[in-house]
């Protein structure tokens, strides 16, 4: 069996932003980045069908991004995927899900992959839409904010969570591209050893430019902090002096009482 995980690399998201000089995405200037979080429990549960299967599974670990990326494909490296593909793109930001999809579908497309994996969405885009147009592109069945999974043969059994708390029992059969979200497993921590096998295990390296094909469908016009407001006024008291001092101040500041 031959996996695809798909996974992206982002900002902490403690992080200071701030709007970068064309006005459309955030500078990268002084921020720590990270694997994406989602992208993480879609690496452990591709390990873990390996581990389900033994060694007749091979996982690749594919992202696309400037050279920083690579150090999340190594993390997928280390928790056991078996060789990276390193997509290189200074701006990936300038993609809309469309195009970025399309990237991926054009390197997956001739190299038969039963299964792709991939995070229910990134941390800082958050379009939740890469998954679900992948696997339209490739043809494949696919089911999306998975909380649980199981593979049997061929078919695959899922849990889909949906909104309202609720949840569906979906089945299908290989291939397929499933997104993955929080609470679908555990992440495992990459011990030394197997960070150190990491280093030697193939790291593949392609220009995008290799597997472009449409154009956006979709751009970004402007990006802007949110605007500061002023701050609440928390009225304490007894009840009869906070009702008179609520209707002073929306006689005073406001248009509701006259």
């Amino acid at each position: 069996m031959k996996i695809l995980v798909c996974v992206k690399q982002v900002p902490d998201m403690e992080s200071r932003f701030k709007v970068n000089s064309e006005g459309v995405w955030y500078d990268e200037k002084d921020l720590a980045f990270k694997l994406n979080e989602y992208d993480e429990f879609a690496l452990e549960q591709a390990v873990r069908v390996k581990e389900q299967l033994g060694n007749t599974v091979d996982i690749t670990v594919l992202s696309i991004g400037p050279d920083r990326v690579v150090e999340a494909i190594k993390k997928g490296l280390a928790m056991g995927g078996d060789r990276g593909i390193h997509i290189k793109d200074d701006h990936p930001w300038q993609k809309d899900p469309w195009q970025i999809a399309s990237v991926i579908a054009a390197f997956a497309r001739d190299k038969n992959f039963d299964l792709v994996f991939t995070g229910l969405q990134s941390q800082d885009r958050g379009s939740a839409q890469v998954g679900g147009i992948l696997a339209e592109l490739l043809g494949f069945a696919c089911a999306t904010t998975l909380v649980a999974f199981e593979l049997n043969g061929d078919l695959v059994t899922v849990r889909q969570e949906l909104d309202g708390g609720m949840c569906a029992i979906l089945k299908f059969k290989l291939p397929a591209v499933v997104t993955c979200q929080m609470g679908l497993n555990t992440p495992r921590y990459p011990t030394l050893p197997n960070i150190m096998k990491a280093r030697q295990k193939e790291l593949l390296a392609f220009p995008v430019t290799n597997f472009i094909g449409p154009k956006n469908l979709a751009a970004t016009e402007r990006m802007y902090l949110p605007e500061k407001k002023g701050h609440g006024l928390v009225l304490e008291g007894d009840v009869n002096e906070v009702a008179d001092r609520l209707v002073g101040v929306l006689k005073e500041k406001t248009t509701v009482l006259r």
